[in-house]
């Protein structure tokens, strides 16, 4: 599903995630890890093409259309005036356009999907109604109707409740079941361990990359967190690979 060569991204041409080399199969259910600051939304944003390569490239099996991402909680805008079935269609977005009007078949389906993540009686509700829990569902309901091959989630269990966490983790392992790839920044590692068969452990560059028992290792933890994250400015500039002429 995807691969990455020798990627490097960053910013002003000072790296933050280093010559990235690997592959996720088709089917992953993929936890990354990492210290505050040490690459795993920008990894994110490499894949979604946010952000361009410094160097290498990030090879993927669908195109980008077929890419679902769930952004962190605290990037919503819950002030904005929509409801709650208003947000989770926009997961059909590719069937009938941002501002399409929604056909019977397609209603049927939102109203199926708030049902799914137990929000059935707050369709009419406002953003600004709900609890962040309850956002999340929404969330995660909108994410279900894209059906996509590729699912991204940035933080997706921070600051919501246990019960809405384990309603949601069993989303993720039914989608899974179904074929879908799926990569998920995380900090609990409870949660890593017990739910992610594989994981990225990622400080800047790859501290590990695996099984989850092999990686979660206080060796490598501890690794990570002595390993600099934050942008040196000082640093030399990552550049690309002169091509040679023609």
């Amino acid at each position: 599903m995807l691969r990455f060569d020798n990627l490097t991204l960053g910013y002003g041409r000072h790296p933050v995630v280093h010559h990235l080399n690997g592959q996720v199969p088709t089917g992953s259910l993929l936890a990354v890890i990492g210290p505050n600051g040490g690459g795993k939304s920008t990894l994110l944003k490499g894949i979604l093409g946010q952000l361009p390569p410094l160097d290498g490239q990030v090879q993927l099996a669908v195109s980008r259309q077929q890419i679902g991402y769930l952004p962190q909680l605290s990037r919503i805008d819950r002030q904005f005036p929509i409801s709650v079935r208003e947000v989770v269609a926009m997961g059909l977005w590719r069937h009938c356009g941002l501002f399409g009007r929604l056909a019977r078949q397609h209603r049927l389906k939102v109203d199926g999907a708030l049902e799914r993540v137990g929000l059935d009686g707050m369709a009419d509700e406002n953003l600004d109604a709900l609890s962040g829990g309850q956002l999340q569902r929404a969330l995660f309901a909108r994410l279900w109707l894209q059906d996509a091959e590729l699912m991204l989630l940035d933080e997706p269990f921070s600051a919501i409740d246990s019960q809405t966490t384990e309603d949601l983790l069993s989303l993720l392992r039914d989608w899974q079941s179904e074929g879908k790839t799926i990569l998920a920044v995380l900090h609990d590692m409870n949660q890593v361990s017990r739910h992610f068969p594989t994981t990225l452990l990622l400080a800047r560059e790859v501290i590990a990359w695996g099984a989850t028992p092999e990686v979660v290792t206080e060796a490598n933890l501890h690794r990570a967190r002595h390993q600099r994250t934050a942008p040196d400015p000082a640093a030399a500039e990552c550049h690309r690979p002169t091509e040679p002429s023609v």
